[in-house]
């Protein structure tokens, strides 16, 4: 018997076309269709509606994308449409479920499966029903642009009132704003008494487009006055206010000091790092290298040294111990 393939069930079947008539491939089908009808069912819903402005909604990918599986074609379909920044809801599936692609793959589907012929007019859509569809939906888009640009000009004709009153309140100020007066000499300046002593002698107004190139002198009482002392400059030595050279910029002389530790105190410093390292409890850990040893420090005995036989160091080592036992 053929091996058939079923793309419902997504297996081979070895009982030849008998597998449609399966409890297990009429289970599937049943649900495969269940889900279309649902979908198809909102679809034609939301169509149905005489106001076509419901359809029209701002663009959300993670709520506009979704796709609906499509049993008779196999393949998943845009659920709503998109037109530039705007979702149309369900537009996406209507438009498919009344094509002539879909209606062709719908009878094949019904054909090769043999589903109930009952249920086949609840997974289409007519062609008139989405045309009453698609015209209600470019009024409402006209509609929705035509918002959007008035939208827009009350938005500039909002903001362009906004630039006069702050014109007119700077025109205002400005207007209203006394004339500075200026220090007769260098050496006293006295502040005018009342509201006007808030702008300072010799200096302008800050402002919008000014900066402000004198002190602020509003804290002092109109009755004291400032005395010019000279300009203070120490003998010898400039600073970043006289314009002297930063000391980073001026020339070392020769000979001088040199910062910093030298090349071969490093070089120590990098031994002592290594040792660190090192466990502290190794051999030799203290030996002192700086101590001056001579060669009579050597032990007058060969057979640690590897001198002589091996069993002549074992014979002088058990007379030693004998020797050692007797004493005892």
């Amino acid at each position: 018997m053929a091996v058939h393939y079923c793309g419902l069930c997504r297996r081979s079947a070895f009982t030849g076309r008998r597998h449609r008539y399966s409890t297990g491939h009429r289970r599937r089908l049943r649900e495969a269709l269940a889900q279309l009808q649902e979908a198809t069912a909102a679809a034609r819903a939301a169509a149905a509606v005489a106001d076509g402005a419901a359809a029209v909604r701002r663009y959300d990918p993670a709520e506009h994308d979704g796709r609906v599986w499509c049993p008779c074609c196999g393949r998943g379909v845009q659920r709503h449409g998109r037109r530039g920044g705007l979702a149309l809801l369900h537009a996406g599936l209507l438009r498919h479920l009344a094509g002539p692609e879909h209606r062709r793959e719908t009878a094949r589907f019904w054909r090769e499966n043999r589903a109930e012929a009952a249920l086949r007019e609840r997974c289409l859509v007519p062609a008139e029903e989405y045309e009453r569809f698609a015209q209600a939906l470019e009024q409402a888009l006209a509609e929705h642009q035509r918002r959007e640009e008035e939208r827009i000009l009350q938005m500039a004709a909002d903001i362009r009132e906004a630039e006069r009153r702050q014109r007119e309140t700077v025109r205002a100020a400005l207007q209203l704003q006394p004339e500075p007066e200026f220090c007769a000499g260098p050496s006293v300046c006295r502040l005018p008494a009342g509201p006007e002593r808030d702008s300072p002698c010799g200096a302008e107004e800050p402002g919008p487009s000014r900066m402000q190139t004198g002190p602020d002198l509003a804290w002092m009482e109109s009755s004291k006055v400032l005395t010019f002392i000279g300009h203070q400059e120490t003998e010898g030595k400039g600073n970043v206010h006289t314009g002297a050279k930063p000391p980073w910029l001026t020339e070392e002389e020769d000979g001088s000091k040199q910062i910093g530790p030298s090349y071969e105190e490093f070089l120590k410093h990098k031994e002592k790092q290594k040792l660190k390292k090192l466990p502290v409890e190794r051999v030799g850990a203290n030996f002192d290298h700086t101590s001056q040893t001579s060669d009579s420090w050597l032990p007058s005995f060969g057979r640690v040294w590897n001198h002589g036989r091996r069993w002549q160091s074992r014979h002088q080592f058990r007379t030693e111990s004998g020797e050692k036992k007797k004493k005892r």
